[in-house]
């Protein structure tokens, strides 16, 4: 019998991928969203669910094997100012499931973090999962705080975890939504002959992780599960740039010009930001495999063949 998997969050751009590729690699899956009308394929069962309750979680963990947190309603830009907002936004659900799963921490629990935000204006580079954690948004705080609740309540309780923190995701599927993804933005700004808002002089360097690649790494994840305690693992390209790096790239597999207007840039934004993925390699045999012209390449041809 299929094993079915709850993908709370499944509303967003990483949970729609993630939904249809667990769909297609036989699993059972049950997508928890608080969006309705989520656009995912026939077989999916979707409910609608606000959970910030334990006692509306709990019904959702009925049969599931496995457990998959992606909510989130906020990137470091966003949260600046907001504290409370995360918390209510973004911790508050987390601790629900967590309250949840105190009774049922023998399913395995696998939470989308951030490598873009947890680590700061640390120095050293490339980043490793053992490095400090230095967030500069309150959207980073929340990740480390997401990280250190999830190890408690495993210690506590028994459960064991993957945590897995990507880069800056993008690809097909993910929408223009100001704020979130630079690289829909950029190639909608293009679309529409728009001028670019750019925090700073363009020379902030960035990890771009294919959205292939990162549910590749997810499917592993959850076939090779944690069996106690928690596992933390970056997830990454591998291939940094500027941004004025990739705005020049995304430049040329367009055939088009992207209008920009350079702005100071942000408190809440890193300067340089490279991934270490060794633990991922190591443990999961999983490396990237699209790189970051080939994905550009790809995003934009279906950004013109797709229905926006």
């Amino acid at each position: 019998m299929p094993e079915r998997v709850l993908v709370i969050g499944a509303g967003g751009f990483i949970g729609r991928a993630l939904c249809s590729a667990l769909l297609e690699a036989g699993y059972e899956v049950r997508a928890a969203s608080r969006a309705q009308h989520i656009p995912l394929p026939i077989g999916v069962e979707t409910c609608l669910a606000d959970c910030k309750d334990p006692t509306r979680v709990v019904p959702l963990l009925k049969g599931c094997h496995s457990i998959v947190y992606l909510a989130a309603t906020s990137t470091p830009g966003s949260s600046a100012g907001q504290a409370l907002a995360e918390l209510d936004g973004n911790l508050r659900p987390l601790l629900a499931l967590l309250e949840a799963l105190q009774s049922h921490a023998e399913l395995p629990l696998l939470y989308f973090s951030s490598a873009g935000a947890l680590y700061g204006d640390n120095k050293l580079a490339p980043h490793k999962e053992s490095d400090l954690a230095t967030p500069k948004s309150y959207h980073g705080a929340s990740k480390v705080a997401a990280e250190y609740y999830i190890r408690a309540w495993a210690c506590q309780y028994g459960g064991a975890a993957t945590v897995l923190r990507p880069s800056n995701v993008y690809g097909p599927g993910q929408p223009q939504r100001a704020g979130f993804g630079i690289v829909p933005n950029a190639y909608g700004a293009m679309l529409r002959d728009e001028v670019l808002t750019v925090w700073g002089d363009g020379t902030a360097v960035r990890d771009y992780l294919y959205i292939d690649d990162l549910v590749a790494l997810a499917l592993a994840s959850l076939k090779q599960p944690m069996t106690d305690g928690i596992k933390v693992f970056n997830v990454a390209s591998g291939e940094s740039a500027s941004l004025n790096e990739l705005f020049a790239l995304m430049e040329t597999v367009s055939g088009r010009a992207l209008r920009r207007q350079y702005d100071r840039g942000r408190a809440v934004d890193v300067d340089r930001m490279e991934i270490d993925c060794t633990a991922a390699r190591d443990y999961f045999n999983w490396t990237a495999h699209v790189s970051l012209a080939d994905g550009l390449e790809r995003t934009w041809r279906w950004l013109n063949t797709t229905p926006q």
